[in-house]
């Protein structure tokens, strides 16, 4: 069969093979059974290889031998042949044309567990199948410190494939993620994140507050901002106010206490390697963002900034107030100074000031969040490691070691 480049070869009415290869993994099998088919001048439709604990599965969709050459069955007893003197076990199947078309609708689902049963595996495929989706692959992305494993599924639209198996993951305690499939999600190249309880595990006001002797009325006042009796702006200059008169020296003692988030260097030293933008914008301050941003290397960081006058904290902010409708509009400033639309963003953010961020992004990621957060992003992680994002973007564990050994060795 000779096709032009420019036409994509079709094989609807051709007589086909599927051959599956089963046994003991080596070098060579691969190699062995495709020098094998070789001799019959078949054509190689689709391969698929998976090796699971040393045992290699390997299936091959050839063209059936042409009229004229060799038989269908002098070929089967030849694969066999080989197969046995390999001790592996084959199976050949006749059929017609290529793989069936993948449905309309295609998405990955992300399941993260600690640990992952089969009976939180089962439900997650049967509420797939409830939607009418088909499941095309599965594979693991990470092994620790979570269980990853990634769902290919067509054949159903993403906001409903979301909606039941958020339910089905908030049902067995674990996280599952449904992200729309297509080059977007290869092309995402800004992410953008919260920092007090995202990038960091500490709220950094409580830690000014600490050193003023003041903590519990700061708790009162985000108590009461919590409870809808403030809003952002408000709780942010009350709260201020009882830093007045701090001395400004403290700033550095605050950034000492400052404790990343695990994982989150492993999660912005990736992004930098595959030429993602890395930002932070938060409702805290400039003293702690500015000197985050040297340290991890980000492109763009954003917060407020304490005032001081004569080494004095003054119990006043200056500059733009970053707030809710803020960190939305910084996102869209970061993505316009990148060259990035939109569409191809990621924002991460774990409290209701983040919200309107995570939803103008193309992909929002409520983590650790509160459950009004969890509900309205597009997708929510709920383990301690901030690294496991790099699972909902396709990219692996092994992957990410790899690099880090490679830097190494460099």
């Amino acid at each position: 069969m000779t096709t032009s480049l420019a036409t994509p070869p079709s094989y609807a009415d051709t007589p086909t093979l599927l051959v599956k290869i089963f046994g003991k993994d080596r070098p060579g099998i691969t190699a062995g059974l495709f020098d094998t088919l070789a001799a019959f001048a078949v054509e190689v439709v689709d391969i698929e290889q998976l090796v699971t604990r040393g045992r290699i599965t390997l299936c091959a969709l050839v063209t059936a031998p042409s009229t004229g050459t060799a038989t269908e069955g002098e070929l089967r007893a030849t694969v066999h042949s080989w197969a046995e003197s390999m001790k592996l076990e084959a199976e050949i199947i006749s059929g017609t044309g290529d793989n069936r078309p993948r449905g309309t609708g295609r998405s990955h689902v992300t399941v993260l567990g600690h640990p992952l049963t089969a009976e939180t595996t089962a439900a997650i495929a049967a509420a797939i199948t409830s939607t009418g989706g088909n499941i095309d692959r599965i594979f693991r992305l990470a092994k620790y410190p979570v269980i990853a494993v990634e769902f290919d599924v067509s054949g159903t639209e993403t906001p409903g494939l979301r909606t039941a198996l958020a339910m089905e993951g908030a049902r067995h305690g674990v996280d599952v993620a449904v992200v729309a499939s297509g080059l977007q999600r290869r092309a995402q190249r800004l992410v953008v994140m919260d920092v007090d309880s995202t990038l960091i595990q500490d709220e950094v006001i409580e830690l000014f507050a600490a050193h003023a002797g003041c903590e519990e009325q700061v708790a009162e006042v985000t108590a009461r901002a919590m409870r809808g009796e403030l809003d952002f702006e408000q709780s942010l200059h009350a709260r201020v106010e009882l830093l007045a008169g701090l001395d400004e020296s403290v700033v550095e003692k605050v950034r000492t206490e400052v404790r990343l988030t695990p994982g989150a260097r492993t999660l912005v030293r990736t992004l930098k390697r595959l030429g993602y933008q890395v930002g932070v914008v938060s409702g805290g301050f400039t003293q702690v963002t500015d000197a985050l941003q040297e340290e991890l290397g980000l492109d763009f960081a954003q917060a407020n900034t304490l005032e001081v006058v004569d080494g004095k904290l003054t119990g006043r902010v200056t500059g733009e107030i970053v707030d809710r409708e803020g960190k939305a509009r910084l996102l869209r400033r970061f993505a316009e100074q990148a060259g990035v639309p939109l569409a191809q963003t990621v924002a991460i953010g774990d409290g209701a000031n983040d919200l309107d961020m995570l939803n103008a992004a193309g992909l929002g990621v409520a983590f650790n969040a509160k459950p009004v957060v969890r509900e309205a992003a597009h997708t929510a992680v709920n383990v301690p490691f901030l690294d496991t994002v790099l699972y909902l973007l396709g990219i692996t564990r092994e992957e990410v070691e790899a690099a880090d050994g490679e830097e190494d060795e460099d």
